[in-house]
């Protein structure tokens, strides 16, 4: 009989930190890029960045989900409830679905308004023509799905934070540590 695995592998744990201090980098650089004027040095860098971090988490979320698949998931302990379970899954799909979505929605969005898609020193092909209408409503529904990413991050953390301190279980803890 094998012993239940109490943590996340270490591939999976490395990954969802790396992603989530990623994803903080992509939202800042695009918040901070507000404090400097239209085409000033500083804003076109900070958009620059937030370019090449979120196509960095659209090229690692590949990663994770095949970690993810080939590893196992550790149980809760003490079980949660069905619901709260359903719940966390359908959060879960969503932020891997955003992690995909949002940098293919920027990449769309470059490539219609005839940009340069920047990935750290390499110009990535476009993915359709320049056509400006496609751009703007592009980088409309960029805008809104990552104001939603806000909202899912933020519960992900909350919920997280919940089950550690409120509910008590290893929710968290299954996480945290990579020895």
């Amino acid at each position: 009989m094998t012993a239940e695995i109490e943590r996340y592998g270490r591939l999976s744990i490395i990954l969802h930190w790396v992603t989530l201090a990623l994803l903080i980098g992509v939202y800042a650089c695009i918040e901070l890029r507000e404090m400097y004027p239209r085409g000033s040095e500083p804003r076109e860098v900070l958009k620059m960045w937030h370019f090449m971090l979120g196509l960095t988490v659209f090229f690692l979320v590949w990663v994770r989900l095949t970690a993810r698949l080939l590893g196992s998931t550790p149980p809760i302990v003490p079980a949660a409830p069905k619901w709260q379970l359903m719940i966390a899954n359908i959060v879960e799909l969503a932020l891997y679905a955003l992690m995909i979505v949002l940098p293919l929605l920027g990449w769309l969005t470059l490539s219609a308004d005839g940009d340069a898609i920047p990935f750290f020193g390499l110009e990535l092909p476009a993915l359709v023509g320049e056509n400006k209408p496609l751009a703007e409503r592009m980088e409309e529904i960029h805008k809104t799905l990552a104001t939603i990413g806000y909202f899912l991050i933020g519960l992900h953390g909350a919920a997280a934070l919940f089950h550690h301190y409120v509910q008590r279980d290893n929710t968290l803890k299954r996480m945290m540590s990579i020895h």
